[in-house]
């Protein structure tokens, strides 16, 4: 028996959702791998256009379970861009969250716990991902894949 989960990647003005039948066991299977952009205009409501996007397509394909990246630590002080891309996680968060069960991974975390190798050596090994994903995920959306995958055991 598979749940459906959708990975999700905010990053600057755009999120790359990824949605798959997560089995218990053996390769996910991809239903969707899509690239939502905010629109232009007022940010207040780009940001609920966003909302009612995600929070639409979760309720309208029965996802059960949504995994966000959390937002890494940048250097010293956070600029503009990274500012506005939190901002932006928390709209896709709470969108998420009204609809289904929502959790936030950090990169960090899963490189720690999950497998013998960091993230980004998994992101760019065709192999792991010829065996772990059934359907044409795009190598850009990798990472929000990686959410579901790695949340998988937990």
């Amino acid at each position: 028996m598979s749940e459906r989960w959708v990975g999700i990647v905010v990053s600057g003005d755009k999120i790359v959702l990824v949605d798959a039948a997560v089995p218990t066991k053996g390769p996910l299977v991809l239903q969707s791998d899509q690239t939502l952009s905010l629109q232009g205009g007022n940010r207040a409501k780009a940001y609920h256009v966003m909302s009612r996007r995600v929070e639409d397509y979760v309720r309208d394909n029965g996802v059960t379970r949504v995994v966000i990246k959390e937002s890494a630590v940048s250097g010293p002080g956070a600029g503009r861009s990274h500012l506005l891309a939190a901002e932006l996680r928390g709209v896709v968060m709470g969108a998420a969250g009204a609809a289904c069960k929502t959790d936030c991974l950090a990169k960090a975390l899963i490189s720690r716990t999950f497998g013998e190798r960091k993230v980004d050596e998994y992101l760019h090994d065709d192999g792991f991902w010829a065996s772990n994903i059934l359907g044409k995920l795009k190598i850009g959306s990798r990472e929000a894949a990686m959410m579901l995958v790695a949340a998988r055991g937990k």
